[in-house]
This record gives C-alpha cells, sequence and structure tokens, in this order.
C-alpha cells in the first residue's frame, strides 16, 4: 500500500487568512470549471465558423473533459510530492496558455489541440485546490469549506452558459477563452500570498509512469469509441475495446504496484471504505447527466427555438440561479436530514426536472417556461452536489487526502467526458445524418432522446445515493466516527 503522511511546509494557518485562501482556491476552481461549461453555448457559432461536425464538435467540448480525467490522478500525486500550492500555479500557467491557443485556433483541429493544453492545465488545478482544502480544515470548518467548493463547482458549471453567451454574442466566440488571461494572472499573485503550501511525504519508491498511460489510453479510447462510434463503425468498437483493456490494465497494475510497496497514482484501498465507493459512483452519474444536458440543450435552444447564444445562456443560466440557492442553503438542511438526506433530496429533484425538460422539448413552448424547469433541476443539483463532496470524503484519513481528492476529482472528470460523447452518441443517433442544422422537429425529438438518458443516469445515480446514504449510518456508528473526532 502507499505509505503517505500528510505535511505541512508551514505552521497550520488559523484565523482569516485560510477563508480568505479559500476564496483564491474557489476562484481558481471556477476558472476551470467555467471553462468545462462555457464552450457548450458557443458550439452553434463555432460549429459554423470553423465548420465543424458534430463528432467535432463533441471533442471540442469533451477533450478538456477527457484529458482531465486521464491525467487527474497523476496531477494530485504531483502535488502530493512537490507541493499543492506550487502546483495550483503551475496549473493555472499552463491553462492560460491552452486559452491564448485556442482563441488564436482557426480550425477544428487547432481549436482541439488548444483544449488538449487546457485539459493539462485544469487537471494540475483541480485536486491541488480539494486536497489544500482538506488539508487546512478541520472539523466543522472542514464540512462549511467543502459545502462551499461543491457549491462552486454546481454553480460556477451553471453560470458559464451565461457567461460565454454573452462574450460570444458580445464580443466573438474568442473571448470566451481570453477572459482567462487577466483571471488567471489576478488568482496566481493571490494563491501566493493567502494559500497555504501543504504537500505529503511519500516514503514509497518509484514515479507511476506506466500507471499513467494506461489511464490516458483506457479513458482515452473509451472516450473515442463514444465519440466517434457512428463515423468509424468498427474501429471506434476497436477503440472502445482498447479502451476497456487499458482501463482494466490499470486497475491491476495499480494493485500490483500498493502490493509490492512501491508508490501508485490510484490507491485502491481507499474503495474498501463504502461511503468513498457509492459517494463516487453518485457524483459519476451526476456529472454524466449534467454535462449530457449542458451538450444537448444549446443545439436545441439555438437550432430548434431559434434564440442567439446570449438568449441560449440567459436560458441556461437558470440552472446557476437554482444551484446557487440551494447550494447556500444545502448545509442547513444537512443539519436535520444529514448530508446524505441531502444528497438524495438533490438527486430526486434533479430527475424531475429533467424529465420536464426533456417533456416541454417534445413542444418546444416559451423561453421562460425551460428556464422555470431548469431553475428546478439546478436547485437539486446544488443540493446534491455541495453535500457530495464531503460525503465521499468524510472518512479518507488526512494522510490520504491527497490521493482522496483527486480520485473523486477524476470520477467527476469522467463523467463529465462521458455526459458529453454518451448523451452526444444519443443526440447523434437521432439527428441521423442531418446533422445540427437538423429541421425543428428533428432536433426536439433528438434532444427529448437524449435529455431521457440524461434523466436514465441521474435515476441510477438517486440508487447508488440510497447505497451511500445506508453505508453512512454504519460508518457514522464505527470507524467514520473515530475519524472525525481525530479531525477534531
Amino acid at each position: 500500500m502507499t505509505q503517505l503522511q500528510n505535511t505541512a511546509t508551514t505552521p497550520p494557518i488559523t484565523g482569516r487568512r485560510r477563508w480568505i485562501g479559500l476564496g483564491v482556491l474557489a476562484a481558481a476552481l471556477s476558472m476551470i470549471v467555467l471553462d468545462g461549461t462555457i464552450v457548450g453555448v458557443a458550439l452553434p457559432v463555432l460549429i459554423t465558423d470553423l465548420k465543424l461536425d458534430l463528432s467535432q464538435a463533441q471533442w471540442v467540448n469533451g477533450i478538456y473533459a477527457a484529458v482531465f480525467a486521464a491525467l487527474l490522478l497523476t496531477a494530485g500525486r504531483l502535488g502530493d510530492r512537490l507541493g499543492r500550492r506550487r502546483m495550483l500555479v503551475v496549473g493555472i500557467l499552463v491553462f492560460m496558455a491552452g486559452s491564448l491557443l485556442a482563441a488564436l485556433s482557426g480550425t477544428a483541429s487547432a481549436l482541439i489541440i488548444a483544449r488538449v493544453v487546457q485539459g493539462v492545465g485544469g487537471a494540475l488545478i483541480l485536486p491541488t485546490t480539494l486536497s489544500s482544502v482538506n488539508a487546512t480544515f478541520r472539523g466543522r470548518d472542514r464540512a462549511v469549506a467543502f459545502g462551499i467548493w461543491g457549491a462552486v463547482i454546481s454553480g460556477m458549471a451553471a453560470f458559464g452558459p451565461l457567461l460565454g453567451g454573452w462574450l460570444t454574442t458580445a464580443f466573438g466566440w474568442q473571448w470566451i477563452f481570453i477572459v482567462n488571461l487577466p483571471l488567471g494572472a489576478v488568482i496566481i499573485v493571490a494563491a501566493l500570498a493567502t494559500v497555504t503550501d501543504t504537500r505529503a511525504r511519500i516514503t514509497a519508491p518509484g514515479l507511476d509512469v506506466d500507471g499513467l498511460l494506461l489511464s490516458a489510453i483506457g479513458f482515452g479510447g473509451l472516450v473515442f469509441a463514444m465519440i466517434e462510434a457512428r463515423s468509424l463503425g468498427w474501429w471506434a468498437a476497436l477503440a472502445g475495446a482498447i479502451g476497456l483493456a487499458g482501463i482494466g490494465l490499470f486497475i491491476l497494475w495499480e494493485r500490483h504496484r500498493g502490493h509490492n510497496g512501491r508508490s501508485a497514482i490510484l490507491d485502491l484501498s481507499l474503495f474498501r471504505i463504502p461511503t468513498f465507493t457509492w459517494g463516487n459512483l453518485t457524483a459519476l452519474c451526476v456529472a454524466i447527466g449534467e454535462f449530457g444536458l449542458l451538450f444537448v440543450l444549446p443545439l436545441f435552444i439555438v437550432n430548434a427555438m431559434g434564440l442567439n447564444t446570449l438568449g441560449a445562456g440567459l436560458v441556461l443560466a437558470a440552472m446557476g440561479a437554482g444551484a446557487f440557492v440551494s447550494g447556500a442553503s444545502a448545509r442547513h438542511l444537512a443539519e436535520r436530514m444529514g448530508a446524505t438526506g441531502v444528497v438524495l433530496l438533490g438527486l430526486g429533484i434533479e430527475v424531475v426536472g429533467v424529465v420536464a425538460t426533456a417533456l416541454f422539448v417534445a413542444i418546444h413552448g416559451s423561453p421562460w417556461v425551460l428556464a422555470l424547469l431548469l431553475v428546478v433541476y439546478g436547485f437539486g443539483l446544488g443540493l446534491a452536489s455541495a453535500q457530495l463532496t464531503g460525503t465521499v470524503l468524510a472518512d479518507i484519513p488526512t494522510e490520504k487526502s491527497g490521493q482522496g481528492s483527486a480520485t473523486q476529482s477524476t470520477v467527476r472528470q469522467v463523467g463529465s467526458a462521458l455526459g458529453t460523447a454518451l448523451i452526444g452518441a444519443v443526440l447523434a443517433a437521432g439527428l441521423g445524418q442531418t446533422g445540427t442544422g437538423a429541421l425543428s422537429s428533428d432536433m426536439a425529438d433528438a434532444s427529448r432522446t437524449a435529455l431521457l438518458a440524461a434523466a436514465g443516469f441521474l435515476a441510477l445515480g438517486f440508487v447508488f445515493a440510497v447505497r451511500l446514504r445506508a453505508r453512512s449510518r454504519v460508518s457514522a456508528g464505527g470507524g467514520g466516527l473515530r475519524s472525525r473526532r481525530r479531525d477534531r
């Protein structure tokens, strides 16, 4: 098993400075989460300007999350070894470079490559924010910090379409990437001033390069197969088989390294903790549903309802409004019904919201009605996401916080990539050969089917959350309670 101890390069910080640092970490998190969703609303314009087909549009939207997922575990380990604040700054610099390349892109290939660079930067940023929170806060303060982190994830993901729609309409699609440059510069300066640099002492020898390659092959092959299945047929099936084999070999390899006491990028022993396992499965389904929704709806709103990108962004911003409201109240609800109870409530509301949206799409009436339905969905998303983060990591020992945080982040990003790929594939199958410029009725029918598929994944997440609640109650009576006492 990986031997790892959590140590800080400076004495533990108390008082106001750590909360200011949390704000800076939330700003860094906001930047990369926004970029995961800000592109979706600009897709109709990108399709026209860069002459993208539907599979290229899926790549532009999904490759960011796919690279994110492939590198997160390794990035988390680098943060543990070299210092989390240091990796945060490096990640922001790489992310800014990718943003500049994206703004200068003139072809689909150039934009996809730029999105790959952004994904590398994002993979360095995200696990350092969560593991820094986990290492800095204790007890009730940690629960509050996790709630803020989860609310930022859900709220910023839903706010991205509004910002993307406004920037695309007012200045051009390039500005959805240019905006990251000044924002990134400000965050770097603030992080150096306020964020405590924590790291872990890793005594297990070696760097797990083979694990990195196998995870990249596995996740990359699987996403490639889903996106290109309609156009490449058997070749895509072969890529999918290679991807599944890569993931299987990755798991076996990580188990082998752990049993031999060597450094591994995935500590499989964490999955012996039931709340961690069921919580991650729940988070996977939430991400698939959310990002599938954010891929389908902008195309429907622009092509079937006739709104421009700003109008689409305003409609989709309703999700953000619902998520912010519920995210702020989730902690108070959790005090009454427990964190897992709030997750279940949120997922139930999400399913209702998406099914209602799918039924609305079939008749596509007023954009205001659609926005109202998305407020309902966003409200559920905020409840589920705000409490899910802390629940997944509640029973993870502090000395393994880096591994736990990176693994959870990877699961979320795998879900993001799968949401774009799977739900996008359902949309593509419904459109057949007509493409994104399909007749209104074709787009409505295909969008309804895709949204119902997203609702199905959310319903599966609800089932996993039921198991999570059951195991959380068992944990609260045993080891989980003891670990929380240690934190205090």
